[in-house]
């Protein structure tokens, strides 16, 4: 039997697992609300994520730090003025024989320097010609604005992975609460008949005993997969940006009938679980981690960070070296006695006009500048060791998610074998009960192999899509970002 025959065979039989059992509804076993696809809840997250439009506001920042850093390049122009009243103009004491030669050298005379009214202004104008400290300023700030942008792409990165778990993570937690749900119902409806056959003598106690234990057992699993269920559904939209009780959302697509050796049997709310991945876990382990030294999101942070922070020891260094500036100011002054008057008149101001050279060397800081340097280098040798840790690290996580998706893979193929042999033996239990030849218990055992048997497959299946997902998140090759 061929995979897509299987397919087909195991939606029939759960159709007769239904119609034998209960004629339940399995619809109604499932929570209503919008159907969301996995590309939906990506691009949702995307767009809604509060992490992403953290990571982008960040980006903005770093992008305003270079346009500071440039214009410390530029020139500078600052213009001030003041206005100053004298309550008591400033007066100073001169000897009296400046004035008259014959007074006696011990006289001194009052003289007043200023007026009621003082005016200043002044036009000041400063272009660097040449300072270290501002020059890796501008290329530390270009380093930082590549860092900022590589955080972005990580956490970009980072919520997609984790809404593509989540999603998963929901398929699983629903399928687990409608084949509880349909189980129960079977087992509540055989119990009642049952009930109705021991009462004419046509069954014993034990098998009444027997599905009553079985009822008790599964409705708090039930319960619990209904808790389950609602918890995920919070967790995806919280990944999504959007508030946890605002809104019913249902999953598309179903992990038990995902067939992973076909992607195109598959129906299409099924083929785009398999469609959005990124990384092929069938290149081997070497080029996966060859792809993932030069993509992966902390790999490329580190070695961007170790960038800025080279230019930062180098910005520390440049501090020992000349600044050298060309200035130039325009200044005007004017003082006049009584009610103020804007700048006097022209008989009252006086004029000044100035352009030089500064350099400045500096010759000692009290070793700050020093300590300085050498702590740039320390975060630098930091960086590095960092760097080397995630490196290793990364190969062995790499080369625990490739073993990982294998398991999954040849575990998944396992249990639809298993599915395949609950099938058949559900198929031949319901025959000799048909024919009087077995009892109910049989046949609810066997039901419950067959729901166990989904159950293991579904969860393989989970197993399998959550190790790619973070196979791609590993590798830096999540879809969609």
């Amino acid at each position: 039997m061929n995979r897509v025959q299987r397919k087909v065979s195991i939606q029939v039989t759960l159709l007769l697992l239904f119609v034998v059992g209960v004629g339940a509804d399995p619809a109604s076993a499932q929570s209503s609300g919008e159907t969301l696809t996995l590309n939906e809840a990506v691009a949702r997250t995307l767009e809604g994520s509060r992490e992403v439009r953290d990571a982008r506001l960040a980006l903005d920042g770093a992008r305003q730090g270079m346009t500071e850093a440039r214009g410390r390049l530029l020139p500078r122009v600052d213009l001030t003025m003041r206005y100053a009243r004298n309550l008591t103009p400033p007066a100073t004491f001169l000897p009296t024989i400046l004035f008259d030669p014959t007074a006696s050298p011990d006289d001194v005379t009052r003289v007043q320097f200023g007026l009621d009214n003082v005016w200043t202004g002044a036009l000041m104008v400063e272009q660097p010609l040449w300072e270290g400290r501002a020059l890796a300023g501008v290329r530390g700030a270009a380093r930082l604005a590549d860092l900022r942008a590589e955080e972005l792409r990580a956490r970009e990165q980072e919520v997609v992975t984790a809404t593509r778990l989540r999603y998963y993570d929901l398929l699983l937690a629903r399928e687990r609460e409608v084949l509880l749900r349909e189980s129960l119902e079977r087992v509540e409806t055989s119990l009642r008949q049952t009930r109705a056959l021991e009462a004419e003598g046509l069954a014993s106690e034990y098998e009444v005993l027997r599905l009553e234990v079985e009822l008790a057992n599964l409705e708090p699993l039930l319960d619990r997969a209904t808790n389950e269920q609602r918890a995920a559904r919070r967790a995806l939209l919280v990944a999504m940006g959007t508030e946890p009780e605002s809104e019913e959302i249902v999953p598309s697509g179903s992990l038990s009938s995902l067939i992973l050796d076909d992607p195109e049997a598959n129906a299409p709310e099924d083929r785009v679980l398999l469609e959005l991945m990124g990384s092929d876990p069938t290149a081997g382990a070497d080029e996966l981690l060859a792809t993932a030294r030069e993509d992966q999101a902390t790999l490329r942070q580190l070695r961007l960070e170790e960038r800025l922070r080279r230019t930062e020891l180098r910005a520390e260094q440049s501090d020992r070296l000349p600044r050298v500036s060309l200035f130039g100011s325009y200044d005007v002054q004017a003082q006049q006695d009584g009610s103020p008057s804007f700048f006097a008149g022209s008989g009252e101001r006086g004029y000044g006009r100035m352009v030089g050279v500064q350099v400045s060397v500096p010759l000692f800081t009290g070793f700050q500048r020093r300590a300085r340097a050498e702590q740039a280098r320390i975060e630098l040798r930091r960086t590095e060791v960092r760097l080397d840790l995630v490196e290793d690290d990364t190969e062995a996580q790499l080369r625990s998610l490739v073993e990982a998706v294998a398991e999954a893979r040849s575990r998944a193929r396992g249990q639809s074998r298993a599915v395949e042999q609950a099938e058949r033996g559900y198929r031949i239990i319901s025959g000799q009960f048909s024919e009087g030849l077995a009892s109910r218990l049989e046949v609810t055992d066997a039901e419950v192999a067959l729901r166990q048997s989904a159950t293991n497959y579904a969860e393989a299946v989970h197993a399998y899509l959550s190790a790619r997902a973070r196979l791609d998140a590993l590798v830096g090759r999540v879809p969609g970002v």
